[in-house]
Protein backbone atom coordinates (compact mmCIF):
# COMPACT_ATOMS: atom_id res chain seq x y z
CA UNK A 1 0.00 0.00 0.00
CA UNK A 2 0.99 3.65 -0.42
CA UNK A 3 1.78 5.68 2.49
CA UNK A 4 -1.42 7.97 1.73
CA UNK A 5 -3.53 4.35 2.23
CA UNK A 6 -1.60 4.00 5.10
CA UNK A 7 -1.80 7.33 6.67
CA UNK A 8 -5.80 7.14 6.11
CA UNK A 9 -5.96 3.43 7.56
CA UNK A 10 -4.25 4.62 10.42
CA UNK A 11 -5.22 8.12 11.49
CA UNK A 12 -1.59 9.05 11.12
CA UNK A 13 -0.19 11.98 8.96
CA UNK A 14 1.83 11.25 6.15
CA UNK A 15 4.76 13.62 7.78
CA UNK A 16 4.55 11.15 10.97
CA UNK A 17 4.89 8.09 8.85
CA UNK A 18 8.14 9.88 6.94
CA UNK A 19 9.83 10.16 10.35
CA UNK A 20 9.05 6.94 11.68
CA UNK A 21 10.86 5.55 8.53
CA UNK A 22 13.56 8.26 8.42
CA UNK A 23 14.07 6.89 12.55
CA UNK A 24 14.05 3.00 11.30
CA UNK A 25 10.55 2.47 12.91
CA UNK A 26 8.81 1.57 9.53
CA UNK A 27 10.24 -0.09 6.87
CA UNK A 28 9.03 0.37 3.15
CA UNK A 29 10.48 -0.28 -0.17
CA UNK A 30 10.49 2.14 -3.39
CA UNK A 31 8.53 1.28 -6.26
CA UNK A 32 10.60 1.96 -9.38
CA UNK A 33 8.92 5.72 -9.80
CA UNK A 34 10.32 6.36 -6.28
CA UNK A 35 6.73 5.75 -4.46
CA UNK A 36 6.82 4.10 -0.60
CA UNK A 37 4.81 0.85 -0.71
CA UNK A 38 4.38 -0.37 2.60
CA UNK A 39 3.28 -4.12 3.71
CA UNK A 40 -0.14 -4.71 5.28
CA UNK A 41 1.97 -5.63 8.56
CA UNK A 42 2.58 -2.09 8.34
CA UNK A 43 -1.08 -0.85 9.98
CA UNK A 44 0.07 -2.75 13.00
CA UNK A 45 3.15 -1.67 13.34
CA UNK A 46 2.09 1.94 13.01
CA UNK A 47 -0.35 1.36 15.63
CA UNK A 48 2.21 0.06 17.72
CA UNK A 49 4.37 2.97 17.72
CA UNK A 50 1.73 5.56 18.43
CA UNK A 51 0.86 3.43 21.63
CA UNK A 52 4.87 3.74 22.20
CA UNK A 53 5.09 7.21 21.56
CA UNK A 54 1.83 7.70 23.46
CA UNK A 55 3.54 5.96 26.84
CA UNK A 56 6.16 8.91 26.54
CA UNK A 57 8.71 6.57 25.12
CA UNK A 58 11.50 8.28 22.68
CA UNK A 59 11.89 7.10 19.04
CA UNK A 60 15.13 5.48 20.05
CA UNK A 61 13.62 3.35 22.67
CA UNK A 62 10.62 2.53 20.28
CA UNK A 63 13.50 1.28 17.57
CA UNK A 64 14.45 -1.27 20.86
CA UNK A 65 11.71 -2.08 21.88
CA UNK A 66 9.69 -3.13 18.24
CA UNK A 67 11.44 -5.99 17.82
CA UNK A 68 10.56 -7.26 20.86
CA UNK A 69 6.89 -7.08 20.15
CA UNK A 70 4.92 -9.46 19.03
CA UNK A 71 2.66 -8.85 15.99
CA UNK A 72 4.70 -6.19 14.46
CA UNK A 73 6.24 -8.34 11.67
CA UNK A 74 4.63 -11.36 12.15
CA UNK A 75 7.88 -13.25 13.49
CA UNK A 76 8.96 -14.38 16.69
CA UNK A 77 9.74 -11.34 19.34
CA UNK A 78 13.16 -10.92 19.80
CA UNK A 79 14.34 -10.85 23.82
CA UNK A 80 14.70 -7.64 25.50
CA UNK A 81 18.14 -6.70 27.05
CA UNK A 82 18.24 -6.01 30.95
CA UNK A 83 18.95 -2.63 30.00
CA UNK A 84 16.31 -2.31 27.71
CA UNK A 85 13.88 -3.57 30.38
CA UNK A 86 15.67 -1.60 33.19
CA UNK A 87 14.47 1.63 30.68
CA UNK A 88 10.89 0.11 30.34
CA UNK A 89 10.49 -0.22 33.99
CA UNK A 90 11.76 3.50 34.65
CA UNK A 91 8.88 4.22 32.14
CA UNK A 92 6.07 2.67 33.64
CA UNK A 93 7.20 4.06 37.15
CA UNK A 94 7.08 7.37 35.37
CA UNK A 95 3.60 6.43 34.00
CA UNK A 96 2.66 5.34 37.34
CA UNK A 97 3.77 8.45 39.24
CA UNK A 98 1.58 10.94 36.61
CA UNK A 99 -1.41 8.43 36.92
CA UNK A 100 -0.97 9.22 41.03
CA UNK A 101 -0.74 13.29 40.21
CA UNK A 102 -3.89 13.05 37.93
CA UNK A 103 -5.78 10.62 40.35
CA UNK A 104 -4.77 13.32 42.98
CA UNK A 105 -5.74 16.63 41.24
CA UNK A 106 -8.80 14.93 40.41
CA UNK A 107 -9.60 14.48 43.72
CA UNK A 108 -9.03 18.22 44.65
CA UNK A 109 -11.04 19.46 41.36
CA UNK A 110 -14.25 16.82 43.27
CA UNK A 111 -13.72 18.84 46.26
CA UNK A 112 -14.06 22.40 44.50
CA UNK A 113 -16.57 20.94 42.74
CA UNK A 114 -18.66 19.57 45.93
CA UNK A 115 -18.05 23.05 47.60
CA UNK A 116 -18.74 24.61 44.86
CA UNK A 117 -22.88 23.22 44.28
CA UNK A 118 -23.43 23.61 48.09
CA UNK A 119 -23.33 19.84 48.21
Amino acid sequence: MRIGELARRTAVSERSLRYYEEQGLLAARRTGGGHREFTESAVDRVIHIQKLFAAGLSSRTIADVLPCMRDCDGGPAAVATPSLVETLLGERARIDARIAQLASSREVLDEVIEAASGA
